[in-house]
C-alpha cells in the first residue's frame, strides 16, 4: 500500500492506530507537526506532551490543550478513528451519507451521527475569495415538496405561477471550464435585489454571464455581458445555456431527495456546501478530498445549541 490510503478499506486499517490518528491530526493542525499553544503562542520545545492522555501542555502558561482545540472536533468524545472514517465517507460519497448509515457503521447513536455530519459540513464551507473570470452561468433552483405528493387542497394553494410558493431557494453561479467550479447561496427571494448582487459578487466586471429568461437578471446588462435563453423555446442556443448548473442541481437534489429525504430550511446551506465541496473537487482522488476537508476544520467550532437553534443567537446564525 502507498503511504496514503486510497480506498475506504485501507483508510480503516490505516487509522485503526490511535497514536497514528493523533500524529496525523497534529500534522494537519500545525505546520511541520510542531504544536502551538493557543493561549500564549509558545511552540517547539516549550510544549510538553502528556502521552497517557494524548494531550499537550505549555511550559510557559501551564495550560493543557489538545490537537482538537479550535476545530469542529472540539469537546467531542468520539475517537479520531471514527471521525476520520466519517469524514472519508462524507467527502467521497457522491450522493452523501445519511446519519442512520453512519450510526450503524461506526457504532454511535443517530443523533450523534447527525451532529457529526453537520460539523463536517461546517468544515466544508468555504466562501470564494477571487471572482470568476467568466464565462459563467447563474441560475436558481427550488427545494421543497413535489406537487404530485401534495393533498389536492394544499396543491391548489401552493402551486402558483412557477410553483415556488413555500419552497426554499438556492442560487448558484458556475464558472465554465475543464474543471468548472460552482458557488451557492440560500436566498430569501428570487428577485433582482437578491440575485443580481450575488452574480456581481462572484463574477468579474464585464464577464460573460448566461442565465435563463427570468426578469430578475435584467440589470446584469449594466455590468456584464449578459445573454439569456428562453426555456419555453429552447434549452440551448449555441453557447447560451445553463446546463452546467442544471447538472449541479440534479446532484444536489439527488442527495436531498434520495439520501437526506427531509432537510430543515435553516440547515439547507450546509447541505448545499457539502455538495459544492465534492463537485469542485471531483477531479481529485478520495485521499485528496479527505485531506482537504480536514485542512478546513480549524476555526469552525459548531455547538449542538447553535446547530439546533436552542438560543436566539444560534438560530440567527442558521437562517
Amino acid at each position: 500500500m502507498s503511504d496514503n490510503p486510497e480506498t475506504l478499506q485501507q483508510a480503516i486499517i490505516y487509522f485503526a492506530d490511535a497514536d497514528r490518528c493523533e500524529a496525523y491530526m497534529r500534522k494537519i493542525r500545525w505546520q511541520d507537526s510542531v504544536p502551538v499553544c493557543p493561549n500564549c503562542g509558545a511552540k517547539g520545545v516549550r510544549i510538553g506532551e502528556i502521552k497517557t492522555r494524548r494531550m499537550l501542555r505549555c511550559k510557559d502558561c501551564r495550560k493543557q490543550f489538545s490537537s482538537r482545540l479550535g476545530t469542529v472536533f472540539e469537546s467531542s468524545k468520539i475517537p479520531l478513528d471514527k471521525w476520520f472514517l466519517t469524514v472519508w465517507l462524507v467527502a467521497n460519497c457522491k450522493n452523501g451519507v445519511s446519519s442512520y448509515e453512519v450510526a450503524r457503521d461506526i457504532g454511535v447513536t443517530q443523533t450523534t451521527a447527525w451532529f457529526m455530519l453537520h460539523r463536517i459540513r461546517a468544515a466544508m464551507e468555504v466562501e470564494g475569495i477571487d471572482k470568476f473570470d467568466g464565462p459563467a452561468e447563474a441560475d436558481a433552483t427550488y427545494i421543497g415538496g413535489k406537487a404530485k405528493n401534495m393533498h389536492k387542497g394544499k396543491r391548489s394553494m401552493m402551486i402558483q405561477g412557477r410553483g415556488a410558493v413555500g419552497k426554499a431557494i438556492v442560487h448558484g453561479v458556475l464558472q465554465r471550464g475543464d474543471t468548472s467550479q460552482v458557488r451557492t447561496h440560500v436566498v430569501k427571494a428570487d428577485d433582482a435585489a437578491e440575485l443580481v448582487p450575488l452574480v456581481r459578487r462572484n463574477v468579474k466586471y464585464g464577464g460573460n454571464v448566461y442565465t435563463d429568461s427570468a426578469a430578475s437578471y435584467g440589470e446584469l446588462c449594466f455590468t456584464h455581458l449578459h445573454k439569456a435563453v428562453d426555456h419555453t423555446r429552447a434549452y440551448v442556443e449555441g453557447e447560451i445555456h445553463t446546463n452546467g448548473l442544471e447538472n449541479f442541481w440534479s446532484l444536489l437534489k439527488r442527495s436531498l431527495n434520495g439520501t437526506y429525504v427531509s432537510v430543515a430550511p435553516f440547515h439547507l446551506f450546509r447541505y448545499a456546501a457539502e455538495q459544492v465541496f465534492r463537485f469542485n473537487r471531483r477531479v481529485g482522488n478520495d485521499w485528496q478530498r479527505f485531506e482537504q476537508t480536514l485542512r478546513q476544520i480549524g476555526g469552525k467550532r459548531l455547538t449542538f445549541r447553535e446547530l439546533t437553534g436552542k438560543d436566539d443567537a444560534g438560530f440567527m446564525n442558521l437562517v
